[in-house]
């Protein structure tokens, strides 16, 4: 018995010895990525893919045909089936991603009082509009602006006061709807781009003249610092715009102020949120540039039917300027990564 014990164990030795050196010889470091441009869908995606060349495409295990590169080391990953994606990238060992700058990108509708249509957006946070309570605006109690609120309160405009409201939470700063970001890192990145120049046309400039009382709105496309509202609910109109001005001022502290709304960026940063945790990306380098394709409710005088959906003609505009808003921040990065890769920039006022 002990010599057949002691073949065994020899057996067991032998696999062991010719297995683990076959795996090891075979096995390759994993890239290290140094920035990612994160698109939502393939016209958002276009003018990054075509300007900076992202013509090599890269595998990703359980999401082909999302990922591609150029010769500088710039990536670009499309979501063409939402967060698995972004998951299906981050969870591929082939790819180190706890050093690489992400620069989370699209179109937005933006608020008329923030901006125009083609204007481009840094944020320092991202803030979910989902998980709410809401009645029927026509029975709101007297004095309520509209009925959404905050669950585990009792009114709108109101932080939680009780997160047993909520399910698992311990405290009602569990239940925050602000992702923050990195401010200092928006505010580098605003200081390299505040003054590009933004394309703009002659249909946008004729529309403009409509939003009297409106003066930002009437600006040619500039860009700026503000807050990106995501809610799967595609919303319009006047007293839905107060609403997420107030969403955001109070998830934020007062310190937010909300510029664009889409409905994608909040998952985006709760998956984001969830790798940082586990060490896998680096929260600290992300950042969320929008670009206004329409705005977030009618010009004066019009019904919120007659333009709610109308991104045309702003929705090329907003395209094109997203890259040229974006790119001298990845060209920075990239171009002096001896600098970058250790520490982040930023910017304290």
């Amino acid at each position: 018995m002990n010599r057949i014990k002691a073949a065994i164990v020899s057996l067991a030795s032998g696999i062991a010895a010719l297995t683990v050196p076959s795996i090891r010889v075979g096995a390759q470091p994993a890239v290290k990525v140094r920035a990612v441009v994160v698109a939502n869908f393939d016209g958002e995606f276009q003018f990054w893919k075509s300007r900076e060349r992202l013509n090599e495409d890269v595998p990703v295990h359980g999401a082909p045909n999302v990922l591609s590169r150029n010769a500088d080391g710039l990536y670009g990953l499309l979501l063409l089936h939402d967060t698995s994606d972004l998951t299906a990238f981050i969870l591929d060992q082939r790819y180190d991603l706890t050093k690489t700058y992400w620069l989370f990108t699209g179109i937005s509708g933006v608020d008329p009082r923030a901006a125009s249509v083609g204007s481009a957006a840094w944020a320092r946070w991202v803030v979910a509009g989902d998980a709410l309570r809401e009645i029927d605006d026509r029975s709101i109690p007297e004095g309520w602006p509209y009925g959404l609120w905050a669950i585990g309160a009792t009114q709108p405009n109101q932080m939680p006061y009780d997160p047993n409201h909520f399910g698992s939470v311990t405290s009602a700063s569990e239940l925050s709807m602000a992702y923050p970001l990195n401010i200092r890192l928006a505010r580098w990145a605003f200081s390299l781009t505040r003054d590009v120049k933004l394309v703009d046309n002659d249909v946008l400039a004729a529309r403009r003249a409509s939003w009297t009382g409106f003066p930002q709105a009437q600006r040619p496309p500039f860009v700026l610092m503000g807050e990106t509202l995501g809610s799967l609910r595609y919303w319009h109109g006047d007293p839905r715009t107060k609403w997420a001005e107030d969403w955001v001022r109070l998830w934020t502290g007062g310190k937010g102020v909300f510029v664009m709304t889409n409905m994608e960026s909040q998952s985006n940063q709760r998956t984001m949120r969830v790798f940082a945790k586990q060490g896998l990306v680096d929260q600290s380098r992300i950042m969320v540039l929008r670009t206004a394709s329409n705005f977030s409710e009618p010009p004066p005088g019009v019904s919120p039917l007659a333009s709610m959906g109308d991104e045309e003609p702003g929705q090329m505009t907003a395209f094109d300027n997203n890259e040229r808003a974006g790119v001298p921040v990845i060209n920075e990065l990239l171009s002096h990564w001896d600098r970058y890769e250790a520490a982040v920039p930023g910017l304290d006022n």
